[in-house]
């Protein structure tokens, strides 16, 4: 497998995002996802009286907003190589075989491998950190890395 990436990384001259660029980009991607689910709960948060009703509103409506958060990553990764918060930080997910944006049976892998994730207390994330290539599970799943755009 590293001989595979080493290949891929020299043949398209591509360089890894750095772990600060991906948070970011998770961070926006987060922030925008957030602020969807408020406005389409407005109505519902505006009548909520207390802080508890708040929470209990929020987690009545965890699985919708993880299923949003897999529907979201995978056609964006499909269709641009990119959510919002990746094209802000000009960095992209490629195939590893192939340099090009990933397909959408990969790009859905990768986006429910990242909810997983997130569910296991961000260790898949986590690993990025100490992983060579800079992969999460959830990339190592879709055989995907980040690079820069």
């Amino acid at each position: 497998m590293n001989e595979i990436l080493d290949n891929l990384l020299n043949r398209e001259n591509l360089v890894l995002s750095t772990v600060q660029k991906r948070g970011a980009a998770f961070f926006i991607d987060e922030i925008l996802l957030s602020f969807l689910l408020m406005i389409a709960l407005y109505d519902k948060f505006s009548a909520s009286s207390s802080m508890e009703d708040t929470i209990n509103l929020v987690n009545s409506f965890v699985l919708e907003f993880m299923f949003v958060k897999i529907i979201y990553q995978s056609f964006f990764i499909a269709q641009y190589g990119a959510t919002l918060g990746k094209m802000a930080m000009k960095i992209r997910v490629v195939d590893i075989q192939t340099g090009a944006n990933p397909n959408i049976l990969s790009s859905l892998n990768r986006g429910i491998f990242r909810v997983i994730s997130e569910i296991f207390m961000y260790l898949g994330f986590l690993w990025g950190f100490f992983d060579q290539y800079k992969q999460t599970w959830h990339d190592k799943t879709a055989r995907t890395i980040v690079v820069d755009s």
